[in-house]
């Protein structure tokens, strides 16, 4: 199962497609949407998302305050939070120009009709917006591929969202575990419901990391997880509500560089002896037969005369007892390994 992105493909077999999310750590100052792009690019990410919303569109204004936030007027703080909208073609040119594909969470229809301009090349679903099976709907109809976002999720709500999107005949989609805590403890990911999602809906299952460090999202790698998606900031000092947990550039870059190193530990999975790089150590380090004892040329050998040791040049060890009765063609030392050009 794969699916085709610009030139990335995401899926079996494949490498993991690594998400920085950039998501409103831009702090509406386009410079930094820049600064955060290149950043990405040198940390050899495969693509950047941003988030756009409008406040009016996206909170009621009588949302309490999250208490993480310190109770803070919610729809005070995603006004604070709003991407410019006008900035979207020249961000997205430019992370194609540093080789990165640029996408975003659209929350409104209008965010989505935004993004269509522009063509961009899939869409995210964000885990607070899954319910919206309108919004879904809406952004299937684009014809992109479309990540959505599990956090909280049931499997009945997951299922009507993909219902959603394939009922106008999107079938290009991508499921994320996801903990919508900010930061998420390890204890929370859940991250064995990847295969769970993975049998429950037949579709490619990654995960969005809400941790610090970059742990658990190899673990997720590990685990089978065909995307990552993980926050990204230039200083977690920064204002704002997603910098205090999100990844810093040197960080990402060691991430990427552990995934790709994890990745190309998983093999063909056979076990057929030694790789040619074992060679020398499976000849000098496994064991074989050897001569307890200095053994005559002409000497019938008994078991009492044969002891196994390294290195393994002689006759494997199960072969032991088709030794014992045989005469040596040649004397053999105390400590010799026994071949059967010698007896």
């Amino acid at each position: 199962m794969k699916i085709k992105i610009e030139n990335k493909k995401i899926g079996d077999n494949e490498p993991c497609f690594v998400i920085a999310e950039i998501g409103s750590n831009h702090n509406q100052e386009k410079s930094l949407a820049f600064e955060l792009i290149d950043a990405a690019a040198e940390s050899n990410v495969d693509a950047v998302k941003f988030q756009t919303f409008k406040s009016s569109e996206h909170y009621s204004s009588k949302t309490p305050g999250f208490s993480y936030l310190n109770n803070i007027n919610t729809s005070d703080l995603i006004k604070s939070l709003e991407l410019d909208r006008s900035w979207q073609k020249e961000l997205m040119d430019y992370a194609e120009k540093r080789n990165l594909i640029f996408f975003s969470s659209p929350c409104d229809i209008d965010a989505v009709d935004g993004l269509a301009k522009i063509n961009v090349p899939l869409y995210k679903v964000a885990s607070f917006d899954i319910t919206d099976d309108s919004l879904i709907k809406y952004i299937s109809k684009q014809g992109k591929p479309v990540i959505i976002s599990t956090g909280m999720a049931s499997l009945n709500e997951i299922q009507i969202a993909i219902d959603s999107a394939k009922s106008v005949d999107n079938n290009e989609i991508i499921l994320l575990q996801c903990t919508s805590l900010y930061p998420a403890p390890a204890y929370l990911t859940n991250l064995n419901s990847i295969s769970t999602m993975r049998k429950a809906f037949n579709t490619l299952v990654g995960y969005s990391d809400h941790t610090k460090g970059d742990h658990v999202a190899i673990a997720a790698v590990a685990l089978g997880a065909c995307v990552i998606e993980k926050h990204f900031t230039l200083d977690r000092k920064l204002p704002g509500p997603d910098h205090p947990f999100a990844i810093e550039p040197k960080e990402l870059n060691q991430m990427m560089v552990k995934i790709r190193e994890v990745e190309s530990s998983f093999g063909d999975g056979l076990k057929n002896g030694p790789r040619s790089e074992e060679f020398e150590m499976a000849e000098k380090g496994k064991r074989s037969v050897h001569a307890k004892v200095n053994i005559l040329e002409g000497e019938k050998i008994s078991d009492d005369m044969l002891c196994i040791k390294r290195p393994g040049l002689g006759i494997h060890p199960s072969l032991r007892n088709q030794i014992i009765g045989r005469t040596a063609k040649k004397s053999i030392d105390k400590d010799e390994w026994i071949t059967w050009e010698k007896i």
